[in-house]
C-alpha cells in the first residue's frame, strides 16, 4: 500500500530531512584524505543526535552501523571501521534519521581530495541523473517514468545502472510501497500523487551494472571492480514540481 502524507506529516518528514541534510552538509566537510570511516560515522551519530533525533540505519535488518560508508568501487552498504581515505578515493555515504516516528533519508557521493577526470564525470553524471529523475516527479506522471529517465541518461553517457538495489517509499518506515528502480520502460507502475513521499537514488557503475557481496554480507560491489557513485533524496510529490525534503542546507 502506499501511503499518502498528510500536511501535518510532511512539517514532520520535513524536520527529520532537513536533519539528514545538515548531517550529510556537516559530513562533506569531514571527508579528507586520513579520515578513517568511523570518524565519519561518529560525526554523523553527534550531528543527528544532537539535532534530537535518532539514526535510522543501525539495527535495521541487523545492519551493524549508524551510516553506510561505500568507496570506490564499493556500490552500497558498506561498513565503517579502521579504513582511512586516500587522496583520489570517492566515498558514497548514506543516512537516515528519525524524528518523532517519521524518517528521512539521503545520500551523497563526495571526492576525497583531488579525483581523476574519470571519477569526476561519473559523479558529475549521477547526480545529474538524480535531478533528472526528480524533475520527472509530478502529478499523474507514472511511476516507472521516474526509472526510465534516470536509465537513459546514464546509459546515453556510457555507464550502468545497478538493478540489484533500488530506490523506495518512505515516511513512518524508511522502506513503504512503492520500490523504485533505476531502469525500465516508461508509462508503467502507479500514477503519481500529491502526498507520496519518495526516495529516489541512482546507483551508477562506469563499468557493468552487476553486482556481487563481499564476505560481510553487506557491502555490495561491482562485479568488475569498476567505480560506483550513489545519490539520493527524499522528496514529496506536490500539485506541481517535487518538494526536495533532503535539500542541502543554505
Amino acid at each position: 500500500m502506499i501511503f499518502l502524507k498528510s500536511e501535518r506529516e510532511l512539517t514532520l518528514m520535513r524536520q527529520a530531512c532537513r536533519i539528514v541534510a545538515v548531517t550529510l552538509a556537516r559530513l562533506q566537510e569531514a571527508v579528507v584524505p586520513e579520515v578513517t570511516t568511523r570518524e565519519l560515522e561518529l560525526l554523523a551519530l553527534d550531528s543527528i543526535r544532537s539535532q534530537g533525533a535518532q539514526t535510522a540505519f543501525k539495527g535495521y535488518q541487523k545492519f551493524p552501523a549508524h551510516i553506510c560508508t561505500s568507496v570506490n568501487e564499493e556500490v552500497v552498504h558498506g561498513i565503517p571501521g579502521a579504513r582511512r581515505l586516500r587522496e583520489g578515493d570517492i566515498v558514497s555515504i548514506d543516512l537516515g534519521a528519525i524524528w518523532n516516528g517519521f524518517y528521512g533519508d539521503a545520500a551523497c557521493t563526495f571526492p576525497v581530495g583531488r579525483i581523476s577526470p574519470e571519477a569526476q564525470r561519473l559523479l558529475a553524471v549521477t547526480r545529474q541523473a538524480l535531478e533528472r529523475a526528480i524533475a520527472v516527479v509530478r502529478p499523474d506522471h507514472r511511476l516507472s517514468d521516474v526509472s526510465h529517465e534516470v536509465q537513459q541518461f546514464v546509459e546515453a553517457h556510457g555507464y550502468s545502472v545497478v538493478r540489484n538495489y533500488v530506490g523506495h517509499g518512505i515516511g513512518r518506515a524508511m522502506h513503504e510501497e512503492p520500490q523504485i528502480p533505476n531502469f525500465g520502460p516508461p508509462g508503467r507502475g502507479p500514477r503519481l500523487r500529491p502526498g507520496m513521499t519518495l526516495a529516489i537514488e541512482p546507483m551508477v557503475n562506469i563499468g557493468g551494472w552487476e553486482v556481487a557481496l563481499r564476505p560481510d554480507h553487506w557491502t555490495a560491489v561491482t562485479a568488475d571492480g569498476s567505480l560506483s557513485a550513489h545519490f539520493e533524496h527524499t522528496v514529496a510529490v506536490t500539485e506541481g514540481e517535487a518538494e526536495i525534503l533532503t535539500a542541502a542546507p543554505a
